[in-house]
């Protein structure tokens, strides 16, 4: 005899037992699994009435797992595709911003370490940081070289 198949409650805890899981994301991950509609909306109100779903834990997770090493657009960005609301999003990046620049240079530190010699490096190097979400103004500093002038 075969062993009952999880049920949608069952699934979402394995799924939240991994890591912090927003609900939109928990709907999109076990939507396929719901057999008749609404349950999988009782199983996750039923979890998030006991605090097992979070979106101030979700947005915690996030900006510490992302943060270092990211800009505030790609943050923003990595939220609203986790569903977060969009006014925690917004409080969120806002936290983000007066360490812009300091997070951009020092991730730039890490991958480059001197400044770009041609304009091809230059490129290279802003296209670097764009990816990761920082913005151009806080590249632009970050590549003039003002790390020494703010140091001294």
């Amino acid at each position: 005899m075969a062993p009952a198949a999880p049920t949608l409650k069952g699934r979402a805890l394995r799924l939240l037992s991994q890591r912090e899981h927003s609900r939109a994301e928990l709907e999109r991950k076990l939507a396929k699994y719901e057999e008749q509609p609404g349950t999988l909306a009782r199983a996750l109100d039923e979890l998030a009435a006991h605090d097992f779903i979070s979106e101030e834990r979700v947005v915690q997770s996030v900006l510490h797992q992302r943060a270092a090493r990211h800009g505030a657009a790609r943050v923003r960005q990595e939220l609203l595709h986790k569903g977060i609301a969009p006014e925690a999003v917004a409080e969120a990046v806002a936290s983000l911003q007066h360490s812009e620049l300091d997070r951009a240079r020092e991730v730039w530190q890490r991958r480059f370490g001197t400044p770009p010699e041609d304009a091809a490096g230059r490129a290279r190097q802003v296209r670097f940081l764009l990816a990761r979400g920082f913005a151009a103004p806080v590249i632009a500093k970050v590549l003039q070289g003002d790390i020494d002038d703010e140091a001294a």
